[in-house]
């Protein structure tokens, strides 16, 4: 079955945006790592003067990162065009590691083995795109702010939010984040928003504020 096809692992915007020609989508979580905003984008919802926060991996013994697996055949075109687009999409991601899904109806046996993940090197004199930990209101009142050639950084955070939600795997960190996020755009007027969410390249896409913020617990981690 692995040696058929290639599957690679989402985690982030991978969730709600592929990018590539793929052949099927499952639902289903890597063990021993948990989802963290410690990774800068600096030409995607980001500038090199004002990065954005955006998702990695940490290795943490005993987590879970829910998420979903994309497969493509073996097809050597198929497969290089899908890790070129990878690579130019993501340069923040310096680590393409391999490991083991699993899915909600056996947490002990792999689904699949040897799927292909994108992460980043924790260090932040080897990585420049590493911003590592920050208390959840400075991460907040960055993501709130942040805006690069792709869109505001709190549309992908929402995003991101809203994709987990719909896959029926909420992340309580990730709903944390969105509502103190939410608080600090709750302060912003009409107008100054507006201009914020202006800036995103597709103005057809403009982020709506859902006015309810979800409540942690529900199918958390």
């Amino acid at each position: 079955f692995g040696r058929m096809v290639m599957w690679v692992f989402g985690y982030g915007s991978l969730v709600w945006k592929a990018g590539f020609e793929y052949d099927e989508k499952v639902v289903g979580f890597i063990k021993g790592n948990r989802r963290v905003f410690d990774l800068a984008s600096i030409d995607h919802r980001g500038t090199p003067e004002f990065p954005a926060r955006i998702c990695t991996l940490q290795a943490q013994e005993g987590a879970i990162c829910w998420g979903t697996a994309y497969r493509v055949r073996r097809d050597p075109e198929k497969e290089n065009l899908a890790l070129e687009y990878l690579i130019r999409r993501d340069p923040e991601y310096d680590i393409q590691a391999h490991v083991d899904f699993y899915q909600e109806a056996d947490f002990e046996t792999p689904f699949l083995t040897g799927v292909l993940v994108f992460t980043s090197t924790p260090n932040k004199i080897s990585n420049k795109y590493f911003l590592g930990p920050a208390p959840l209101e400075e991460m907040a009142g960055q993501i709130a702010k942040v805006v690069g050639p792709c869109g505001n950084n709190c549309d992908y955070l929402f995003k991101l939010e809203k994709s987990l939600y719909d896959i029926g795997h909420a992340d309580d960190e990730v709903i944390e984040l969105e509502n103190e996020v939410r608080k600090i755009l709750g302060g912003i007027d009409a107008f100054t928003l507006s201009k914020i969410f202006s800036t995103t390249p597709d103005k057809t896409k403009k982020t709506r504020l859902r006015p309810v913020s979800r409540s942690i617990g529900r199918n958390g981690r």
